[in-house]
């Protein structure tokens, strides 16, 4: 029986032309963030299964590669629950790791701490357009840092480094997570529903206003508390601008909702607004929820008009170190969203800027030993002068093993025959 020749389903192979946008990518987000002072880290692939599974992953806990114990202690005649035969899980975030990260080497960081960090995760999901089993993230976060200023740097790195990738008009959607909190007890909401609330408000921009009516309904919610909350989000249509919804809400809500939050997220905007170096607007929207528990302040994502979603996101998660440490730690990420920037860029046609002269040396298969290696001196030189080389046989079918190389960037060709020499 033959090998299974296709990678397995919701991973991929990355061709030559895709690899080399990517490490083109790759290299502008590092470049950029680095000129904002983040520093690059890195964590293991796997994670303690208890780090990962704390409840405060949202979705994403059912979605985790769960990994088998090893060896000895690998005991499945005796095995009566899955913690007793797992120990270990595939990453599905770096948010986990990096706290667990910051908390094991805090001695031997800065305050405030500003980590780069790119790197695969795993989820078990439904693979389906920009959206894979095996993906790369790449995050920056700000931890120790409990100002607003956090925020702001975040924001402008993320869309300085997508300006620089040529994107425009998009836009970074913000909220609260203390805003939605406030919005749901104004309703008449229990605490404890509160996260069911937030994940049927989620589903807003899929399902409309009357779905998400008839939803909180067949949870059981009293039809006063529905109505009450759903006005607020019809009053805050068309008030897009941070200042004018933060505005809205802190005038209807009272006392519900602290005006030190509103205020400072009006602050956040007016910062981001003066100073941003990309063309993109940020918007207030209310129904921003973020799936991940683990929020506790501002929430933010990017959304793309060319993707029709959601190309990244993060926020502030002030009490995720704690829970390693027991000790409080402000902290605040962002997270491009890798694999759907680099979608965009393949449909767009992307070309590399300032890519260097791509020469290819074909040598015919039966070319003299002894006058190959000024062949390859030649080569050699032209390197040295920063251009890309190929040195290779020279096929059968000629026209064909050109048409491949020039897809590939190669402009020129030098030939080299047996009787014509170097």
């Amino acid at each position: 029986m033959a090998l299974a020749k296709k990678p397995v389903n919701g991973m991929k192979d990355i061709l030559p032309e895709e690899m080399q946008i990517r490490d083109y990518v790759m290299n502008v987000i590092k470049e950029t963030y680095r000129s904002f002072g983040f520093t690059p880290i890195e964590t293991p692939c796997m994670e303690n299964i208890a780090n990962l599974s704390n409840k405060q992953g949202g979705e994403n806990e059912k979605l985790i590669f769960k990994v088998l114990k090893r060896g000895e202690k690998l005991k499945l005649e005796t095995a009566q629950t899955e913690n007793d035969v797992v120990d270990f899980g595939m990453r599905y975030d770096l948010t986990v790791p990096l706290a667990r990260f910051y908390s094991n080497n805090a001695n031997d960081l800065p305050s405030p701490f500003k980590a780069l960090q790119m790197g695969n995760v795993w989820r078990a999901d439904r693979p389906q357009r920009g959206r894979y089993r095996q993906f790369m993230q790449c995050d920056i976060d700000i931890l120790g840092e409990p100002s607003n200023l956090a925020e702001i740097e975040l924001i402008l790195a993320t869309t300085t480094t997508l300006g620089k990738l040529g994107f425009k008009n998009f836009q970074i959607r913000i909220n609260e997570r203390r805003i939605l909190k406030a919005m749901a007890a104004y309703s008449g909401f229990a605490e404890e529903s509160y996260d069911t609330v937030f994940i049927i408000l989620d589903k807003m921009d899929k399902i409309g206003m009357d779905g998400v009516a008839e939803e909180l309904a067949k949870n059981g919610y009293a039809k006063e508390s529905i109505d009450k909350y759903l006005s607020l989000f019809a009053h805050l249509q068309g008030k897009e601008e941070v200042a004018d919804g933060v505005a809205y809400l802190a005038e209807e809500l009272g006392e519900y909702l602290d005006t030190e939050i509103a205020e400072n997220l009006k602050e956040i905007a007016a910062s981001v607004n003066a100073t941003k170096a990309a063309d993109f607007s940020l918007v207030f929207d209310p129904t921003l929820v973020r799936g991940m528990s683990y929020y506790t302040g501002t929430i933010f994502e990017i959304a793309m008009p060319e993707f029709g979603g959601s190309c990244g996101g993060g926020g502030r998660y002030d009490e995720m170190i704690g829970k390693f440490t027991g000790n409080q730690v402000p902290a605040c990420g962002f997270s491009i969203g890798f694999e759907r920037i680099i979608l965009l860029l393949l449909e767009q046609g992307f070309e590399i800027p300032g890519q260097s002269e791509k020469i290819a040396y074909l040598i015919e298969k039966n070319y003299p030993g002894e006058k190959l290696a000024q062949v390859i001196e030649q080569a050699q030189k032209e390197r040295a002068l920063g251009k890309q080389v190929l040195v290779a046989r020279m096929n059968k079918n000629k026209k064909f093993q050109k048409e491949k190389l020039t897809a590939q960037g190669y402009q020129e060709f030098r030939e080299f025959f047996k009787e014509t020499g170097i």
